[in-house]
């Protein structure tokens, strides 16, 4: 039974007209989802993590997706030439028809249908037992016995039995924790972090091997290697030098990697009114790719300090004001500070603003003061606000004549404060 062909960008989530850029931050996203490191132990994550790798792969390079737009899947061995006369039709309805004579097809890696024309073979030699047919009924035998064999050769040349040659890998990203004090995350400001990520190897910039390198044993420098099926001869790609016709030394600066690990200070912009937890990506700071791949981003967590003073929950600000018992009874006019600051040569001090209490107010009654909470990072002119909560202080009272003045007092307003709680007793 043929097998089904693999849709690379149903895979990625992709459109078939994506552009690289799309099919880049696909991948990145669905790979920082599915990282067998993010789901350890998750077999599903690591087949799913596989199967956009290898779409990847294919789309991410500019003739491999040529070669699979035109015929509907990926294997190293198709010329493109020839992908292209297919892709015309020039095979007699291309490969997405009936391949072989007869139906026969063989599986290419991930799955994928690569069609061989058989005509004019002899497939005797491919018996379940390696003899030739005798027979009407040996012949028929020979069909069953052929089905074994012709998988092994063809499994085998288009699976595993071949180094696929090593493309551009991008970079992984990182992410740092970066701690920013209160003034700087509601003003703006500047930090500064060190960051430990990996560079492109100076040596070998990034290929992971020197330049040169012995010829192949085992192709003898062709970069393909014969492999005989019965009566039938396949040219393939060489499995040990990966059809390169050479065997490559190891960098010996980063060890063959391709990247070495360098400690870099960073310095970065905090735009004012960052708040706690927030994320900063910045693009090309993460990890270096190899062989030329796009290195990965850096994403820093805002970790936002505390103030004695003022406490901020998003956009607005929270300050707790001591009143008196008679600013709060009588109403009044008082000074609450703001996070508007003026400044004093070098000194920065807190800016203030009038309130005015109502009369009657009560301890832990709260005011709101509009548009003098923290500037929105995310609307341009836009501003949070500040809630004052009212904390009544009771003054100590320590000579006859206020004692006298609070007890006439208490005659003029004898309400019990407590009586509705007693009440629902």
């Amino acid at each position: 039974m043929a097998t089904q062909t693999k849709d690379y960008y149903s895979t990625l989530g992709v459109k078939r007209g994506a552009t690289a850029e799309e099919i880049r931050k696909a991948f990145r996203k669905l790979a920082r989802k599915y990282h067998p490191d993010v789901n350890p132990n998750d077999k599903r994550a690591e087949e799913k993590f596989k199967e956009i790798s290898q779409a990847n792969d294919v789309l991410s390079d500019e003739k491999k997706r040529k070669i699979y737009d035109q015929v509907g899947f990926y294997s190293d061995n198709i010329d493109p030439a020839t992908a292209e006369a297919a892709a015309r039709g020039g095979y007699g309805g291309g490969f997405a028809g009936g391949g072989f004579p007869g139906g026969a097809r063989a599986g290419g890696r991930g799955g994928q249908e690569v069609p061989f024309d058989f005509g004019g073979f002899d497939f005797s030699d491919f018996q379940g037992g390696g003899g030739h047919a005798r027979g009407p009924g040996a012949q028929e035998q020979a069909g069953g016995g052929f089905g074994g064999s012709f998988k092994d050769i063809f499994g085998g040349m288009f699976s595993s039995g071949h180094k696929a040659a090593r493309g551009p890998r991008p970079g992984s990203d990182l992410e740092y924790q970066v701690s920013v004090d209160f003034w700087s995350a509601v003003r703006g400001g500047v930090a500064r972090l060190e960051i430990q990520r990996q560079e492109m190897c100076p040596a070998c910039k990034g290929r992971s091997a020197t330049s040169g390198g012995s010829e192949c044993a085992e192709c003898h420098g062709t970069g393909q290697v014969t492999q005989m099926g019965g009566r039938m001869k396949f040219n393939i790609q060489c499995p040990r030098c990966g059809g390169t016709g050479k065997l490559q030394q190891g960098c010996p600066t980063c060890n063959g990697e391709g990247v070495v690990t360098r400690h870099e200070p960073l310095e970065f912009r905090i735009k004012a009114g960052t708040r706690d937890g927030q994320r900063i990506r910045l693009a090309g700071k993460g990890n270096a790719g190899t062989d030329g791949g796009a290195a990965g981003d850096l994403f820093l967590i805002v970790k936002v300090g505390t103030h004695p003073v003022f406490t901020r929950v998003a956009d607005d600000i929270y300050v707790t004001v001591p009143v008196t018992m008679t600013e709060a009874a009588l109403g009044a006019k008082i000074d609450v500070p703001t996070i508007d600051t003026h400044i004093d040569g070098t000194h920065e001090g807190g800016g203030r603003t009038q309130l005015k209490i109502p009369p009657g107010t009560q301890t832990g009654q709260r005011l709101r003061l509009r548009e003098k909470g923290v500037p929105s990072a995310a609307r341009e002119g836009m501003r949070g606000d500040e809630i004052v909560e009212v904390k009544i202080v009771v003054p100590h009272v320590q000579d006859e004549r206020s004692k006298e003045i609070l007890r006439e007092l208490a005659k003029l307003n004898p309400e019990d404060p407590r009586a509705e709680l007693l009440g629902e007793v």
